[in-house]
């Protein structure tokens, strides 16, 4: 029998001229005024022009395929479906029922798991592929063996680069996409899944100086978890902190979010404040990062 994986994550627009149709999405169908569409078209040519998201997923979804080939051949059949840009998962999904699979694995592209995250990806992927499909629902990942340990890994790497006289006032900063603070009145337990990841890759790696902070929060009226990164780097440096390595545990590849929210925003203001900013290396397509997601599909069957 062959089963099918949906391999799920956020999505980004294609070129400059798809912003405007992609941020309309994500605003559930309310166009951004010019004002907000410009701040997220002048982000994108910050870094380039267009975000590496989609050339980094489909890289990480044909790793996926081809390890999940290797480990069982002729058992998976694995495709992507995107939140908010094309391929879109209410597109991708109902393709599974008519090629006869009747059983889908559901796998978002994010380690911790929210009521307004990843549930709303497989709430999606429920609807789309019907009643005559069985959708085995991945949660949070972050637990899964060998992954705080490629976290740890990284952390480690962005270490050996500050001055060895320096490290006694360095920390690990280990931030996830912030999420509006309602979730925490329905038991929401996004921040504890952050907290207790950033502690498993903080012991992995044997460090003890790390905190957590939050970063990207929505430009809505609702308060968003915080504290926000750029507080807290604030707070570091006027408690004596010189260095900072930033972990963005929270995502598992190049976009947006890192490249502009850490490396330009984040880094700007440690530049301001006289703090230096070191950001670990992200997973990307990273082999053993594929083997551990390969090990979480196999482990839902």
């Amino acid at each position: 029998m062959t089963i099918g994986v949906l391999v799920m994550a956020y999505g980004t627009p294609a070129t400059p001229d798809d912003i405007e149709a992609y941020y309309t999405r994500i605003r559930h169908g309310h166009p951004p005024t010019a004002e907000l569409l410009a701040e997220l078209s002048s982000r994108y040519q910050d870094i380039g022009g267009t975000s590496p998201l989609a050339e980094r997923t489909a890289a990480q979804v044909t790793a996926l395929r081809s390890a999940l080939e290797l480990a069982a051949p002729g058992v998976f059949d694995v495709r992507f479906g995107s939140k908010y840009e094309p391929p879109m998962i209410e597109d991708v999904a109902p393709g599974f029922a008519l090629d006869g699979i009747t059983e889908v694995i559901g796998l978002v592209l994010a380690p911790h798991s929210s009521s307004m995250s990843t549930d709303q990806y497989m709430a999606r992927a429920r609807a789309s592929l019907g009643d005559a499909v069985t959708l085995r629902e991945i949660g949070a990942w972050w637990d899964a063996p060998g992954f705080l340990e490629l976290i740890a890994r990284r952390v480690l790497d962005a270490l050996a680069l500050v001055a060895p006289e320096r490290r006694d006032h360095t920390e690990v900063l280990f931030s996830a996409h912030s999420l509006p603070q309602k979730i925490l009145a329905q038991g929401d337990t996004y921040p504890e899944q952050l907290r207790a990841s950033a502690a498993g890759a903080a012991a992995a790696a044997g460090i003890t100086n790390w905190d957590i902070a939050w970063q990207s929060a929505g430009r809505t009226a609702d308060p968003w978890i915080g504290p926000d990164i750029l507080e807290v780097l604030r707070h570091k440096k006027a408690a004596g902190v010189t260095d900072i390595v930033s972990c963005p545990i929270g995502f598992v590849s190049d976009h947006l979010e890192v490249l502009f929210d850490i490396d330009i925003q984040a880094q700007g203001v440690a530049h301001d404040i006289g703090l230096n900013l070191i950001r670990t290396s992200s997973l990307n397509d990273d082999d053993d990062f594929i083997s551990v997601l390969a090990n979480v599909v196999i482990a839902a069957t």
